[in-house]
């Protein structure tokens, strides 16, 4: 099953709630290492689905890593450069999927002209963004659901964008 290839494509509406387990799978799943149980709870209290997740999804450009068309991966962006969402599932973690992902986003914000990639990265993700040259702007505590989590505000510029 690992053995057929990744591809990335676009995002299409009907896989909104498979792209939930995703981010609840990762967070719960792949954040124990870096986050304990209450912040992962505060992170991921549920499987995000329904009309506002979906419009989560669709209001920005949204890109699918998919092994055999079964969605395994996830990364958004935002017109003005922001990197909501990237998430990859526990089982496809380190194999490359997020690189896969991130190679497409970047080539889709040059192109559309973008000077700048910004994101609030959690520690799963910041060492992805860190390996394609970002940069650490601060460290960020947040609150959710009363729990404080750290995160990671961090940027890439853009230069020689088209």
């Amino acid at each position: 099953m690992y053995d057929a290839p990744i591809k990335i494509g676009s995002f299409t509406p009907v896989e909104a709630d498979q792209l939930g387990i995703i981010f609840f799978d990762a967070v719960r799943e792949s954040a124990a290492g870096v986050y304990d149980d209450d912040q992962r709870r505060a992170w991921a209290s549920k499987v995000p689905s329904g009309p506002n997740w979906a419009y989560r999804l669709t209001s920005q450009r949204t890109l699918v890593a998919r092994q055999s068309e079964r969605p395994v991966g996830f990364m958004t962006l935002a017109d003005d450069g922001y990197i909501d969402l990237a998430f990859v599932a526990p089982a496809f973690q380190r194999r490359g999927v997020g690189g896969l992902l991130y190679t497409r986003i970047e080539a889709l914000a040059r192109e559309a002209g973008i000077q700048r990639l910004y994101s609030d990265a959690s520690y799963l993700v910041r060492g992805l963004f860190e390996q394609q040259g970002w940069m650490v702007v601060e460290e960020q505590r947040i609150e959710r659901a009363g729990v404080t989590l750290t995160n990671f505000a961090m940027e890439k510029r853009l230069c020689g964008s088209v």
